[in-house]
């Protein structure tokens, strides 16, 4: 469905563009497509058509909003390249930089989820009691259950703001790392870690 027709479309098909478009600003997070296809009376493939009519609207450069997609569920926010403007309204700190350490250990929670702290710290090889603490904070990461084993320790995944950050709207679209580049990586790391112990 493309927004320039909209106008020549019955008055019922308007109105449930603006229904689907009131519920994502309304929330202000992502909402499954289930809840809004409950809330609006229809089935979740005309309203994922509204969506992405929405969307494609969005997409104009005169426009400061957008609609994600997160895990299945869609969220209607600001665009990135608005956030300086916002910023010097409200005051709100600048994104969270992320440091080489948070970015190795959130590259491993996001492919090896759910992963304990131990488990972490095993591929780490050091403790990443601060690391993992960090991303908690950020809103990156997440606890998704326990283990099931002595001291039932924490399970951690992604969250929904991990796939917002990094602007994917699933874990399936991370990139696959080949058993290559996985051995490339493998050296580097052991390269790093004998340039530690020569120090």
């Amino acid at each position: 469905m493309d927004m320039n027709e909209v106008s020549g479309l019955d008055i019922e098909l308007k109105l449930l563009l603006a229904k689907v478009e009131a519920i994502l600003f309304t929330m202000g997070e992502a909402v499954e497509i289930r809840r809004i296809a409950e809330a609006v009376g229809h089935d979740e493939d005309t309203v994922r058509n509204c969506i992405r009519a929405l969307s494609d609207r969005y997409k104009d450069e005169s426009f400061g909003i957008q609609i994600i997609e997160l895990d299945g569920s869609f969220q209607m926010c600001t665009k990135p390249e608005m956030y300086e403007s916002i910023i010097k309204l409200t005051n709100v700190p600048k994104k969270h930089v992320l440091t080489d350490v948070l970015l190795e250990t959130l590259s491993i929670v996001a492919y090896k989820q759910p992963i304990t702290k131990a488990d972490i710290e095993s591929i780490r090889g050091v403790n990443s009691d601060h690391s993992i603490n960090k991303l908690l904070e950020y809103g990156l990461i997440e606890e998704v259950g326990r283990k099931n084993a002595p001291g039932r320790p924490c399970l951690f995944g992604t969250s929904e703001e991990f796939l917002r950050h990094f602007g994917i709207s699933s874990i399936d679209e991370l990139p696959v790392i080949t058993p290559e580049k996985m051995e490339e990586f493998k050296s580097e790391a052991e390269d790093e870690m004998q340039l530690k112990l020569d120090i």
